[in-house]
Parts: C-alpha cells; structure tokens; sequence
C-alpha cells in the first residue's frame, strides 16, 4: 500500500467536509431568509386589512355626513337646523380643552 494513500484520504475527507458544512450553513441561512419574508410579507398583509378596516370606518363617517347634508337640503324644515345647531354646541362642549373646564 502507498504510504500517501492515507494522506489523500484524509484530504480528500477534509474538503468533503468542509464543503458540507458550508452548504449546511448556506441553506440554514436561505431558510432563515425565507422565514423572516414569510413573516415580513404577513405583517404587510395584517397592515393593509387594518388600513382598509380604518379607510372603511372613514368613508362610513363621510356617508353619514353626507347624508346629513342630503337631509339638510332637500328639507326646508327649520328645526333641522336647529338641531343641527344644538349639536354643534354639544360637539364644542365636549371637544373643549381641560384647562376651561377647570377655570369654570
């Protein structure tokens, strides 16, 4: 038997082993990648179901005024207006900044 026989072995084994580890560790990464895109791309979905959630409560809000404005035109009752003004001061009363409320 060569006496280099075990030397090349050995070298032959070292870069096999190698090489496996590095595309061990490759793929660990690529997984890993792939893992955070997956949880990335849901996040983006969670947010643009939360987005139309909110732009839904935003065009209901806008169709109730509207509405409001249909009612207030084509009714020439003027105690719509009247009501319309009482809600406008209970609005103000609420929305008014702590510090007044205090003082008074």
């Amino acid at each position: 038997m060569d006496p280099e026989l075990p030397l090349i072995f050995a070298f032959v084994l070292t870069l096999v082993l190698t090489v496996f580890v590095m595309a061990h560790s490759m793929h660990r990464r690529t997984v890993r990648h792939e893992e955070r895109k997956l949880e990335l791309e849901a996040q983006i979905e969670q947010a643009k179901a939360q987005q139309a959630l909110k732009g839904d409560a935003d065009f209901r809000k806008f169709e109730d005024r509207l509405r409001v404005l249909e009612r207030i035109a084509t009714d020439g009752n003027h105690a719509l207006a009247a009501q319309i003004e009482e809600l406008r001061s209970l609005d103000a009363i609420e929305n008014r900044p702590l510090t007044q409320e205090k003082t008074q």
